[in-house]
């Protein structure tokens, strides 16, 4: 027998591996087994042995921080890589005001309705992409892309507590996701970290008024919670500089 061919079983196992990879693109990343198994329909002893066979083979990685699992090196030769898409009158815009503050100063993009990190302070790293993406309750730049939602709960079905000032209650976020929509300024003090804070404005399509990015400024979470009107100003003047440029 042909050691190479392959049995009865096997391409249902490789149609289930795959099917579970497309499962944790589509959920994004800190999907858990148990979700993914759900998902699927399959037992969970089957779902754990394909997610340790995939974290194995590196197509999937665990993060430990979520207890769950995204993508791994390997996968990301499945896909064609995107081109760098921030012009570089962008860049300049983000350097200039990096320039201005003693803040780290963080630009993220909401066009696939998800939050992607786009150009991240190399001097105040911003957290882990992954924990942004999976928890936007708990970060500015994620409070602003849920306020844009029709139905946030779809986009933020797991309220997480991070901290003891994470906002965990659907009505509370609810009543604070109005406020940034009618402002186009979120916060959170201490909410995804107790160490740090972050400030975000919208940045909207000058034409249509869509949400496209968000421009963030993150810092020890006491001065978040002051107001200090001169600094907002003059992040939104950089998110209207911006708007053009991203659109």
């Amino acid at each position: 027998m042909d050691p190479t061919a392959l049995s009865g079983r096997q391409p249902r196992a490789i149609r289930n591996a795959l099917a579970a990879l497309e499962e944790v693109i589509a959920a994004g990343p800190g999907v858990t087994a148990k979700e993914i198994s759900t998902a699927l329909g399959l037992p969970p002893a089957t779902t754990y042995r394909l997610l340790n066979l995939l974290v194995a083979e590196e197509y999937l990685v665990r993060l430990p921080g979520l207890g769950g699992f995204a993508l791994g090196r390997r996968a990301a030769r499945l896909c064609v890589p995107a081109p760098p898409h921030l012009p570089l009158a962008a860049r300049t815009v983000l350097d200039h005001l990096r320039t201005r503050t003693r803040w780290g100063v963080h630009l993220a993009s909401f066009t696939t309705d998800r939050l992607v990190m786009t150009d991240p302070d190399p001097d105040h790293p911003p957290s882990e992409e992954a924990l942004l993406a999976r928890y936007p309750h708990a970060s500015a730049l994620g409070k602003l892309l849920l306020a844009a939602q029709p139905d946030w709960h779809a986009v933020a079905p797991d309220l997480r507590r991070f901290t003891q000032h994470t906002i965990t209650d659907g009505a509370q976020l609810t009543a604070e996701l109005k406020q940034i929509a009618e402002t186009g300024l979120a916060r959170q003090s201490g909410q995804l970290r107790t160490d740090r804070g972050c400030l975000a404005v919208a940045v909207r399509h000058p034409t249509t008024g869509a949400l496209v990015a968000g421009l963030a400024l993150s810092g020890p979470p006491a001065r978040v919670a002051q107001p200090n009107d001169d600094l907002i100003a003059v992040v939104r003047e950089h998110a209207e500089r911006l708007a053009p440029l991203l659109a």
